[in-house]
C-alpha cells in the first residue's frame, strides 16, 4: 500500500530508493540543474512541441527523456532519483562525520561506524572466505531428520515480509513472518505465516513457458552452482539440479500474486492445533520453537491454500534436497557479505539477469545503505536532527489536513452513495492517523552488538534483532501510530490495519516537495503523493478495512457494486497500454494503486483551489496554476526502465510503470479544461469514460 515498496540499496542486488516509478540515475545537467538551483517545475524537462492531449508524459518529460541515460550502476532511472540524491548526499555528510568521531562502539554512532567499516572491508571479507558461514553450514550438514530440518527452517524465519502495507511477499525462507494486528482480530496483534521458498521474485519465473522465463531459469541455476560451490560442496551441479527443482515445487504450491493480494482470502485464523492439523508434513512444534513462536496461541495464515502444500513438501521431499536449499538459501542471503566469487555471481543474476544493471553500485555507497537498512532508526535519528526542518514538517503536515478534509468534501459530495456507507467512509477518513518526517519514538539498540571486522555475522544479527523486535509485539495492543518506513526512505505508505500513513523525511525534498515554490506544484506534486496514500484506505483493498482497521464490508451492497464498476472500468483503461510489444500493464494487478493514483490526485487537486480561499490562482512563467499542478505530478513519474526490469515490473509489481501512472490526468475533468485537450486527441476520453472513483 506504498508508492513503491523499495529499501535502501544494501547492495547493488537491491534496487534503490524509490516511489513507484523506478530505481533512479543520475540525470544530465541540462535536464535537472544542481540541486537548489531550480524552483518549481522543470521546463527543459519537457517537450513543448506535444501536445499534452495526445502524449502528456512526452508533453512533461520528454526533454528528459531524450537527454537522460541511465548509467551502467541502476537498472532504471526517474525524477524518484532526484529526492534520493539529496538523501544519499546528506547520508554520506552524515556517517563520514560519524566516522571521524570515534564513537564508542556501544553507542548508535558506533554501531553505525562499526557496521559501515566491516561491509566496506571486501579486503578482510575476502580473506575471511567462507568462514564465517562455516558454523551455519556445519549445521546444516548435520541434519538427520525431519524433525531438525523443521527446526532449522524455523530457525531462519524473519521478520521480511509485508503483505498490508508494503505489498511485499518475497521471501528465501520457507515462510515469511509478519506481526500487526490480525485482518480479523481487531485488538489483538498475530504473527502471520506467508508462503515463501523461492530465490526468484514470484512463481512464475518457475512455471512460465515464456523462452525470456526459460533463459533465466537456466542463469538461476548456474547462480546456484557457483554458489553450492564456493561452499565446497562435492556435487554442485548436481546440487543446483536438486535445488532448482525442489524449488518449482515450491513455486507450484504457491498462491498467484493476484491471489496474494486479495485480503479477503487471506482473512483466515488458525490456532496452534489447526496449523498442525491443517498442514502436515512439518514438525511445527520444533519450527516454531525454533522461531520463536512456540507460545503463540494462534496465527493469520495469511497464505492458506499454500502453507499445507508447503510442509508437505517437507514431509515427502528427499532430506539432501532439503539440506541443498538451506545452504543454498543461507549463502545467497547474505552474498553481499561473502567472497568476491559469490557477490559478483550474485549481482550477475539478481542485478544484471533479472534487472539488466550491467555494473555494481562502488562499495562505499552499497556501505552506505546496508547500514542504514540494518540499523534503521539509528540512522534515522541522526538523520532529522541533522536535515529535517521543523517548519518542512509544519508545512506538510498543513497540506495534509487540508488533503483530508477535501477527501471528506468529496466523499460527502457522492450523490451514488447511501448514507451508512457515507457516514463509515467519513468516519475513517477523519480518524486516519499521519505520521510525517519521523516517528514519535525511537528503537533501543542497546542488545545489539556490532563489530568492525565481521559483515556477516553483523548482518544476521541485525536482522534476528529486528525479528525479535516484531515479535515481541504479539499478544500486545496494536500501536496506531508505528512506523513502516524509516525516515531516510523515499517513500510513503498507508497502514491499513493501523488506518494510519507515513511520509518519511527524505520524500519532502525536490521533486516532491519545494518550499520556495508555488502551491499549485506542490499540490501537483507531494500533494498528489499524500492524496495517494489517503486514497490507499478507499482502494480495492484498503475499502475493506473498517476505521478501526478490521477487515469489515461496511458498504451496502448497491455502493460496492457501483465501486467495483469503477474499479474495472479504471483496470480496463490500464490493460490497454503496451510497453513493449505484446507486453501489457495488467490492470487488475495494478488496480489499487491505479485507484490511489486517480482519487488522491483528485483530492490533492480540490485542496489546492481550497487553499486558495477565494482569491485567483497565479500564472507564472507563461503556465496557469492548474497547468502547474500537473505539469508537476506528471514531471514526479518520470520514468526510464531498462527491458528487463520493466518486464519484471509488469509480472511482479502492483505498481504501473510511472509512464502511465501519469496518464491518470485523463481521468480529471480539470486537466482537459487546463490544456484544452479535445476529442480525437489520443489521450482523450468522453466524460462518461472518466473513471471517478471517489
Amino acid at each position: 500500500m506504498n508508492l513503491k515498496p523499495l529499501l535502501l540499496a544494501a547492495s547493488a542486488l537491491t534496487l534503490p530508493l524509490g516511489l513507484a516509478a523506478c530505481g533512479k540515475a543520475p540525470e544530465t545537467a541540462a535536464v535537472q540543474p544542481a540541486a537548489g538551483t531550480e524552483i518549481g517545475i522543470v521546463p527543459a524537462s519537457m517537450d513543448k512541441s506535444v501536445a499534452p492531449g495526445d502524449d502528456f508524459y512526452g508533453f512533461t518529460n520528454g526533454g528528459w527523456m531524450k537527454s537522460t541515460e541511465i548509467p551502467a550502476d541502476r537498472s532504471s532511472v526517474g525524477a524518484f532519483y532526484v529526492a534520493d540524491q539529496v538523501r544519499e548526499k546528506n547520508s554520506r555528510e552524515l556517517f563520514d562525520s560519524i566516522l571521524k568521531s570515534n564513537p564508542d562502539a556501544g553507542t548508535n554512532e558506533g554501531r553505525i561506524a562499526n557496521y559501515y567499516n566491516a561491509y566496506l572491508n571486501t579486503a578482510a571479507i575476502d580473506k575471511a572466505g567462507m568462514a564465517p558461514a562455516k558454523a551455519d553450514l556445519d549445521a546444516i550438514a548435520a541434519i538427520a531428520d525431519k524433525k531438525a530440518l523443521s527446526a532449522a527452517i524455523g530457525g531462519t524465519l524473519r521478520a521480511d515480509v509485508d503483505p498490508l502495507n508494503a505489498t511485499n511477499f518475497q521471501t528465501d525462507n520457507l515462510f515469511g513472518i509478519f506481526v500487526t494486528q490480525g485482518l480479523n482480530t481487531p485488538g489483538e496483534t498475530l504473527p502471520y505465516i506467508l508462503q515463501g521458498g523461492i530465490g526468484m521474485p514470484e512463481r512464475e519465473y518457475y512455471l512460465s513457458a515464456d523462452p525470456k522465463m526459460t533463459a533465466l531459469r537456466d542463469k538461476y541455476k548456474a547462480y546456484v552452482q557457483t554458489v553450492m560451490q564456493a561452499a565446497g560442496n562435492p556435487d554442485p551441479a548436481g546440487a543446483a539440479t536438486r535445488i532448482l527443482a525442489l524449488e518449482t515445487k515450491i513455486a507450484q504450491a504457491h498462491v498467484s500474486r493476484e491471489e496474494s493480494e486479495d485480503f479477503s482470502k487471506a482473512a483466515k485464523v488458525w490456532t496452534r492445533a489447526e496449523l498442525e492439523k491443517n498442514s502436515p508434513g512439518i514438525d511445527w512444534t520444533a519450527l516454531l520453537d525454533a522461531a520463536q513462536l512456540g507460545s503463540a496461541p494462534k496465527f493469520q495464515a495469511y497464505h492458506s491454500a499454500a502453507i499445507p502444500r508447503l510442509a508437505a513438501l517437507v514431509g515427502s521431499e528427499p532430506l539432501d534436497a532439503w539440506k541443498d536449499w538451506l545452504a543454498f538459501h543461507t549463502l545467497n542471503q547474505q552474498a553481499n557479505v561473502l567472497p568476491a566469487a559469490i557477490r559478483d555471481a550474485s549481482f550477475a543474476f539478481n542485478g544484471t539477469a533479472l534487472q539488466g544493471t550491467p555494473q555494481q553500485r562502488p562499495r562505499d555507497v552499497q556501505a552506505l545503505n546496508a547500514t542504514s537498512n540494518a540499523l534503521q532508526d539509528a540512522v534515522g535519528k541522526a538523520y532529522v536532527d541533522k536535515y529535517f526542518p521543523a517548519s518542512a514538517k509544519a508545512e506538510v503536515q498543513q497540506m495534509v489536513d487540508r488533503i483530508k478534509e477535501a477527501f471528506a468534501k468529496r466523499v460527502q459530495a457522492l450523490d451514488w452513495m447511501a448514507p451508512s456507507t457515507k457516514e463509515e467512509a467519513l468516519k475513517k477518513v477523519k480518524s486516519i492517523v499521519v505520521g510525517v518526517g519521523y516517528p514519535d519514538t525511537w528503537r533501543d539498540y542497546g542488545a545489539l552488538t556490532i563489530t568492525a571486522d565481521n559483515a556477516y555475522a553483523n548482518q544476521k544479527a541485525a536482522s534476528l534483532a529486528e525479528y525479535r523486535h516484531q515479535i515481541a509485539k504479539i499478544g500486545k495492543p496494536m500501536d496506531r501510530s508505528e512506523w513502516w518506513m524509516p525516515p531516510q526512505l523515499v517513500n510513503a505508505v498507508n497502514l491499513p490495519v493501523q488506518n494510519a500513513l507515513n511520509f518519511p523525511a527524505a520524500i519532502l525534498v525536490r521533486p516532491f516537495f519545494d518550499p520556495k515554490a508555488d502551491a499549485a506544484y506542490n499540490y501537483g506534486a507531494i500533494g498528489s503523493v499524500i492524496g495517494h496514500e489517503i486514497s490507499h484506505s478507499f482502494d480495492n483493498n484498503g475499502a475493506l478495512f473498517d476505521s478501526t482497521g478490521a477487515l469489515r464490508n461496511w458498504w451496502t451492497p448497491q455502493d460496492f457494486s457501483r465501486f467495483q464498476q469503477a474499479g474495472a472500468a479504471l483496470a480496463k483503461q490500464y490493460d490497454a497500454y503496451e510497453p513493449l510489444p505484446g507486453l501489457h500493464v495488467n490492470g487488475k494487478l495494478t488496480l489499487g494503486e491505479n485507484i490511489a493514483d486517480v482519487a488522491g490526485l483528485a483530492a490533492a487537486y480540490q485542496a489546492y483551489h481550497d487553499s486558495l480561499g477565494g482569491k485567483p490562482a497565479p500564472t507564472i512563467d507563461g503556465f496557469t496554476a492548474d497547468q502547474r499542478f500537473f505539469i508537476a505530478y506528471g514531471q514526479a513519474w518520470a520514468t526510464k526502465m531498462r527491458e528487463e526490469t520493466l518486464r519484471g515490473r509488469i509480472a511482479t509489481d502492483g505498481h504501473a510503470p510511472g509512464q502511465y501512472r501519469a496518464l491518470t490526468v485523463r481521468n480529471l475533468d480539470p486537466w482537459y479544461g487546463a490544456f484544452d485537450v479535445k476529442p480525437g486527441q489520443k489521450l482523450y476520453l468522453k466524460p462518461e469514460e472518466r473513471v471517478k472513483v471517489w
